[in-house]
């Protein structure tokens, strides 16, 4: 009876130890991928770069499904790359990497509604995430939405004061709201920080 418990546990950890051979072994091959596609990426073949994760793709993977949205993305396969970062949206739902991914495919194809919906989603894991914010502001100020880019790009000011980015955006939107009190204001600040900021002097003029 002894004798077989000895074996049982011999087996046992026999088996124990393939698997984690197993492991390591899969593990070190995806890290060679990723190295690989690094490799192949900056010498600009991108097929080859996602070639090398596809080789070693895992449906479970966040790392993988991240990547290669991003490389599918650089090579104008937009739904392919959309369905990677959908992928790892599911994998990760309170990540924001993989939404501010995601927005890059559905803004090449258009869909404006979707990329609203993911950078809402974003703020509301980052309630101040400014990339988010700005972007959101930029968009709205696109569609001649003045009312609500200033929302977002007031909550831009808020964060980064001194943000020439953030004032001329917030500058040109009070503006076009018919508050040119504000926008001289922001105009001129943005001057500060830029003192040949074109678009500021552009600005400042037309109010002149």
């Amino acid at each position: 009876m002894e004798t077989l418990k000895k074996i049982s546990l011999i087996v046992l950890l026999g088996f124990f130890s393939t698997i984690v051979y197993a492991q390591q072994n899969t593990e070190k091959k995806i890290i060679e991928g990723f190295q690989n596609s690094y490799l192949h990426e900056a010498s600009g073949n991108l097929a080859e770069a996602i070639l090398d994760l596809k080789n070693v793709y895992q449906a479970d993977s966040y790392p993988i499904n991240l990547r290669l949205g991003w490389l599918t993305y650089s090579s104008g396969m937009f739904s392919e790359s959309q369905s990677y970062y959908n992928k790892a949206v599911a994998l990760k739902p309170y990540a924001v990497e993989p939404r501010m991914g995601l927005v890059l495919p559905l803004a090449a194809m258009g869909n404006w509604d979707a990329v609203i919906a993911q950078y809402h989603k974003v703020l509301e894991i980052m309630p101040n995430y400014s990339v988010a914010l700005h972007r959101l502001g930029l968009i709205y100020y696109g569609q001649k939405d003045y009312e609500k880019a200033e929302k977002y790009f007031e909550k831009v000011v808020n964060l980064y004061p001194f943000d020439y980015d953030g004032l001329v955006m917030l500058a040109w939107t009070e503006f076009h709201l018919k508050k040119y009190r504000q926008a001289k204001v922001l105009f001129n600040t943005a001057l500060m920080h830029t003192p040949t900021g074109a678009s500021a002097l552009e600005g400042l003029k037309l109010m002149q």
